[in-house]
C-alpha cells in the first residue's frame, strides 16, 4: 500500500477528528464534550486535534458547517407538474423558504439539535459576533435578490432581512421554549411578511466613499475557485470580481447593483481567523444556498458568484499584499486582463460602475 502524503495524512486525520468531535458533542452537548475524548475517539493524540483545530468552538463551528454542507438541496426539475410548484410571488416564495428553514429545528433533525448551543457560541466572541451579522446581511442580500426576480422593480432587502429576523428568532425559541413554535403558522406569518417596503436607501444620492477605480492593464491569471452557491466551478475570467473580507460582505449589494446588466460578478470571501470565523461562513451560507436551491429555481437565482479564498491565490491574483476581515478590493476584467482596480470602502462600487473610473 503506498503512503500518504503528509497532505493526504492531515486530511485523513481531520476527517476523523470531525467524525469524533460529531459523535462526542451528540453524546455529550457542547458543555460536556472535552478534547481529549474526542482525541481518544479519532484514535489520536490530542497535539493532532489542536494540530487541525484552535479548540473547542472551532470544532463544534466546523462540525455544524460539515453538516450543513452535506445536506441535500433538492433542485426544482423541469417537469411541468413540478413548474407548478415553484413560488410566483414573493410571499409564496418566503412561505416556501420558510418551510425548507424550519425543517433543521432542533429535535427535527441532526443539524438542528447539535446546533442548539451555536448562538451563545457566537456570543462568545466581539469579533465572530461582527463576522456573523455580516454573515446575515449577504443572505437577507442573496435571498432579496431571489425575490426581487418575482417581484418586479422592488428591492426587497427590507423584507428578506425581517424573514430572516422572525425565522432565526424561531428557531431560538424552539429550542428554549419547545412548542411554543407551530411551524405552519410561522409559514404563513412569513409569507405575510413580503408586503414590507422598502426605506428607499438603494439606490442612494450618493455613496458616502471617495474611492474612484484607477485604470490599469495588467494580466489576470485566477486561480481555480469554487461557486458557493451553486457547488460548481466559478468563472472568473471576465466582470468583476471583489474580495471581501468578512466584515465587509455587506459590499456585496453594491456589488450587484452598480454593475451594468449582464456583467458577471463575484465575491471572494477572506477571513484571518480560518479556525472560528471560516467555519462559521461556510455554516452560514450552505445553510442558505441549501434552502435557495430548494425553493428558487435555477432563472431566480442571483448571477452573482461567492467563492472561499482559504489559500489567499485570488486575493494575491488582484494584487493584494495581505488581506483581513475588513479587506474590501475590487478589479474589473475585460479579455483576460484586469483594466480596472479600487481598494477601500466603496471599492465594489467604484470598479463596478463603468463611470467611476478615475
Amino acid at each position: 500500500m503506498a503512503r500518504l502524503s503528509r497532505v493526504e495524512l492531515q486530511a485523513q486525520n481531520r476527517a476523523k477528528v470531525l467524525a469524533a468531535a460529531r459523535a462526542e458533542f451528540a453524546a455529550r452537548g457542547f458543555d460536556g464534550a472535552k478534547v481529549d475524548a474526542i482525541a481518544e475517539r479519532a484514535g489520536l493524540t490530542r497535539g493532532a486535534v489542536y494540530s487541525n483545530f484552535s479548540g473547542k468552538r472551532a470544532l463544534y463551528f466546523s462540525v455544524l458547517a460539515e453538516l450543513a454542507q452535506g445536506a441535500p438541496a433538492p433542485e426544482p426539475t423541469k417537469s411541468p407538474a413540478a413548474a407548478l410548484k415553484s413560488p410566483a410571488t414573493p410571499a409564496e416564495a418566503l412561505g416556501a423558504f420558510a418551510r425548507v428553514l424550519l425543517t433543521r429545528l432542533p429535535l427535527t433533525s441532526e443539524h438542528g439539535r447539535l446546533g442548539s448551543r451555536l448562538q451563545q457560541e457566537i456570543l462568545a466572541e466581539e469579533s465572530t459576533r461582527g463576522a456573523y451579522a455580516q454573515l446575515l446581511k449577504l443572505d437577507a442580500i442573496l435571498l432579496a435578490l431571489c425575490l426581487e426576480a418575482l417581484g418586479g422593480d422592488r428591492r426587497m432587502v427590507r423584507a428578506a432581512e425581517s424573514a430572516l429576523t422572525f425565522l432565526h428568532g424561531a428557531r431560538q425559541l424552539a429550542d428554549s421554549a419547545p412548542g411554543f413554535v407551530d411551524p405552519f403558522q410561522a409559514v404563513t406569518a412569513c409569507e405575510r411578511l413580503a408586503v414590507i417596503e422598502d426605506d428607499g436607501s438603494w439606490p442612494p444620492a450618493h455613496l458616502p466613499y471617495g474611492v474612484r477605480a484607477a485604470s490599469c492593464d495588467r494580466p489576470w491569471s485566477p486561480p481555480p475557485t469554487t461557486d458557493i452557491l451553486r457547488a460548481g466551478p466559478a468563472r472568473l475570467q471576465e466582470g468583476v470580481v471583489a474580495v471581501l473580507g468578512l466584515q465587509r460582505l455587506e459590499a456585496v449589494e453594491e456589488l450587484v447593483r452598480s454593475a451594468p446588466p449582464g456583467t458577471q460578478v463575484t465575491a471572494v470571501l477572506i477571513t484571518t481567523d480560518p479556525h472560528e470565523r471560516a467555519p462559521l461562513a461556510r455554516l452560514a451560507l450552505a445553510e442558505l444556498s441549501t434552502c435557495l436551491r430548494s425553493v428558487f429555481p435555477p432563472p431566480l437565482r442571483p448571477a452573482l458568484q461567492l467563492a472561499y479564498d482559504e489559500s489567499g491565490a485570488v486575493a494575491e491574483a488582484v494584487g493584494l499584499d495581505a488581506g483581513d476581515d475588513s479587506t474590501e478590493a475590487a478589479v474589473r476584467i475585460e479579455g483576460g486582463r484586469i483594466v480596472a482596480t479600487a481598494t477601500g470602502r466603496g471599492a465594489c462600487h467604484a470598479a463596478a460602475a463603468p463611470a467611476s473610473v478615475g
